[in-house]
């Protein structure tokens, strides 16, 4: 799986390598920027694939031949056979559990290793977990917008991104809180249960009932075989008398397939109604042939809608439901489930990103003109807060010098976006986030199954307290940066560090002497936005640490800071 990389970081693999860097010890995180389709959440997926193509991290013979082919002919040749021995036996991956519940800012995946091994995986790792999380959490927002009982099925295979595209999509939706899926071979691989009825195909292929063979069921309850399109035919006349709608208005094939399905699946039917007409023709149909499958001791499970307007039609099928229960004396035709498909989704607004925190034991930071990609830098631990009523209200970074937070402890905490404003916590509950999941290349703790995974999830969902978990304009979920719990962001010590035109900039000597000195650069003289520079008692030397967090909230990312502001 080496070789699944962007070219770019095969050049900069050998920058490393050609400076003698590539074995200093590194460290990345991956988080998202801000969560995904305006919510306040994201549903992280995605690790075990990771873990899996960790294991199997490796140049082949072929591998390295083919990268001696496409690099620059200048590249050494001592740099392919260093190539030829990697692998991740050094490396280090800590994370949330697949399926936990992860906020804007907050990493949820760490990795530690030689630099030229952790920048190699950067890019697979991203397409591992970044589109998982993200189909994972769209599933998510459906369930919750579904509720606990609806079923949801995923039906995406024939629009997927090929086969692997259809592959995840079944798999993470699932975990996300889907049912089943309409994917057979997610099915076999993967344990989801699979389910399905007709197409529109099916019923168009028929023409009249005398197409309809075998034409007899046997009863439920046992007996004489019933030939079912006859008594489909008798009671559709009955039913468009109730619905006031012309028997000869129906489409006779529709009927068949529908007789024709009935009769192969007694249990299982259901009907596709949008074929033709669904008040006219899908309707009535469909009816008759339930009713027929009830007398013989069968009932149907359902109908489906694939196109119209899907709320309007789904209320007056209701309404017919209940009229032929009524009617007909069927109490459980009113209760008959209504499924609808067709462009049900909602569209991707964000992406997740990963760079580089920390490299040789020197925290990494991006300084920038724009605003979202400034970051945090050093390796962090994550806990998560809880009330008195079981919701997180909170997730707290901690480098890892810094203490514990524990539970029924006060905690004075800032949070990003407000750094200027203290507040108390007590949290009743501390969770630590990260887990080790990998280490001397093997992976070092029990992965779970793929519905212990999806359990997880629904459990981490469940906990979001309303406001949180809410689709839309959620209230915002707070993170306590690194350091804001102690005295370098007291409010008598903050010093603003702003990013001056390229014009205004100077030297980075400049810029660094900035920060010892705790100074601000001119009123206005940036485009972009502030970050904070702890800078406590003016030329103390721990000061000339690099600035901790991009201003007003927004999101950041990670990345190496020049030497000289590390």
């Amino acid at each position: 799986m080496a070789p699944l990389t962007d070219f770019y970081q095969l050049t900069m693999a050998y920058g490393h390598w050609r400076a003698g860097r590539h074995r200093l010890p590194a460290a990345a995180e991956l988080f998202f920027r801000r969560a995904p389709f305006r919510g306040a959440f994201a549903v992280a997926a995605g690790l075990a694939e990771g873990l899996r193509c960790l294991r199997a991290f490796r140049f082949s013979a072929a591998d390295v031949a083919y990268l001696r082919s496409v690099l620059p002919s200048t590249t050494e040749d001592a740099f392919f056979d260093y190539l030829a021995t990697l692998d991740a036996s050094e490396v280090t991956i800590s994370a949330v559990p697949e399926g936990s519940v992860i906020f804007a800012r907050v990493p949820f995946l760490q990795v530690k290793g030689p630099l030229l091994v952790v920048q190699l995986m950067e890019t697979v790792l991203l397409c591992l977990v970044s589109y998982a999380s993200l189909v994972a959490t769209n599933a998510a927002r459906f369930r919750l917008l579904a509720g606990p009982d609806m079923k949801l099925m995923e039906i995406g295979l024939r629009r997927a991104q090929g086969p692997d595209g259809a592959l995840s999509a079944s798999k993470y939706s699932y975990i996300g809180g889907f049912d089943c899926t309409s994917n057979v071979l997610a099915g076999k691989l993967y344990g989801i249960p699979v389910c399905g009825t007709i197409a529109h195909s099916f019923i168009m292929s028929f023409t009249s009932l005398e197409e309809v063979q075998p034409r007899e069921l046997l009863p439920l309850a046992g007996g004489e075989p019933v030939d079912l399109p006859a008594l489909a035919k008798s009671l559709l006349q009955r039913v468009c008398e109730l619905l006031q709608t012309p028997p000869e208005k129906t489409n006779r094939g529709e009927l068949a397939a529908f007789v024709s399905y009935a009769i192969s699946f007694p249990h299982d039917f259901q009907g596709l109604l949008d074929t033709y007409c669904v008040r006219r023709s899908g309707l009535p149909n469909f009816c008759a042939v339930a009713l027929a499958l009830h007398q013989l001791g069968y009932r149907a499970v359902g109908v489906r809608l694939d196109s119209g307007d899907l709320a309007r039609q789904s209320k007056e099928i209701r309404r017919v439901f209940r009229a032929c229960g009524a009617h007909f004396q069927v109490p459980w035709f009113e209760t008959i489930p209504i499924a609808v498909s067709n462009d049900i989704s909602e569209q991707s607004l964000e992406e997740f990103s990963r760079e580089l925190v920390e490299v040789n034991g020197s925290p990494c930071m991006k300084l920038t003109e724009d605003e979202e990609k400034m970051t945090i830098p050093g390796i962090k631990t994550i806990y998560r807060l809880y009330d008195a009523a079981g919701h997180p209200f909170m997730d707290l970074m901690a480098l890892e010098e810094e203490p514990l937070p524990s539970a029924g402890q006060e905690l004075a905490i800032r949070v990003l976006g407000r750094l200027d404003e203290t507040s108390k916590v007590v949290p009743t509950t501390v969770e630590p986030l990260h887990h080790t999941y990998f280490r001397d290349g093997q992976v070092c703790e029990p992965l779970p199954s793929l519905p212990e995974v999806r359990s997880h999830a629904q459990v981490s969902l469940s906990l979001l307290s309303p406001a949180h978990r809410r689709l839309h304009e959620p209230q915002p979920y707070p993170v306590c940066p690194p350091l804001a719990r102690h005295h370098r962001y007291t409010p008598g010590n903050l010093a603003w560090l702003r990013w001056p035109k390229q014009s205004q900039r100077g030297s980075t000597a400049e810029l660094q002497r900035r920060v010892d000195m705790g100074l601000q650069f001119p009123p206005g003289s940036a485009r972009s936005s502030s970050i904070l520079s702890p800078v406590p008692g003016g030329h103390d030397r721990e000061a000339a640490q690099p600035p901790h967090q991009a201003a007003a909230g927004h999101p950041v990312r990670w990345s190496p800071l020049p030497p000289a502001l590390r």
